[in-house]
C-alpha cells in the first residue's frame, strides 16, 4: 500500500512492485485481487484492453482519497484527485482509462481531471470530453468542478 502512496497510478510496474514488496509476481496478483475485493485499491483497466482478461492492472489507486492522510507521508496532489474521481465513480459506472484523457468513463464520456488551471489541451478533439478541475467552485461550459461528484456516490 505504501509503495502506491508515493507512486504515480502509471509508475508501479508489476515487476517493480513484486520486487519491492519482495514476493513473486503470482502472489502479488492474488494479493491486488484481494485488497480490491476488499475495497482498499481500485484497479483501472486501459480502455483497448478492457475486453480482455488482464492479469497486470494498468493502474492502481487507493480506494479513497481518506486513505491517503491515513497510510501516506507524502503523496501527489494529482493522484489524489484522481483517486477521489475514481471513488465516486466506481460503484456505479465503468471506469477505464484512456490514451487521451484520464479516464473513459461508460464507454463515452472523457475525462481529464486536474487543478484549477486544468486545460482543454488533451482532450480538445474528443466528443464528450470534460476537465474536472479542483480548487474552482463553479463550472463552465465543459469545465466541472471535481467536488460535484462527491454527490455521485
Amino acid at each position: 500500500m505504501l509503495s502506491i502512496c508515493v507512486s504515480n497510478p502509471l509508475e508501479i510496474t508489476m515487476e517493480k512492485l513484486a520486487k519491492r514488496v519482495g514476493i513473486t509476481k503470482p502472489t502479488l496478483y492474488k494479493y491486488i485481487t484481494y485488497l480490491s475485493r476488499a475495497e482498499l485499491l481500485h484497479h483501472i483497466v486501459f480502455d483497448a484492453k478492457r475486453f480482455q482478461n488482464l492479469q497486470k492492472p494498468d493502474k492502481l489507486y487507493l480506494n479513497n482519497a481518506n486513505l491517503f492522510n491515513a497510510l501516506c507521508i507524502n503523496s501527489n496532489i494529482g493522484t489524489i484527485r484522481e483517486t477521489f474521481f475514481v471513488s465516486m465513480l466506481y460503484k456505479q459506472h465503468l471506469v477505464n482509462y484512456a490514451t487521451k484523457g484520464d479516464f473513459l468513463v461508460d464507454e463515452k464520456y472523457t475525462f481529464e481531471v486536474g487543478g484549477r488551471n486544468k486545460s482543454f489541451k488533451q482532450i480538445k478533439d474528443i466528443e464528450n470530453s470534460f476537465v474536472v478541475s479542483d480548487d474552482i467552485e463553479i463550472g463552465f461550459g465543459a469545465k466541472v468542478p471535481l467536488w460535484l461528484f462527491g454527490f455521485l456516490y
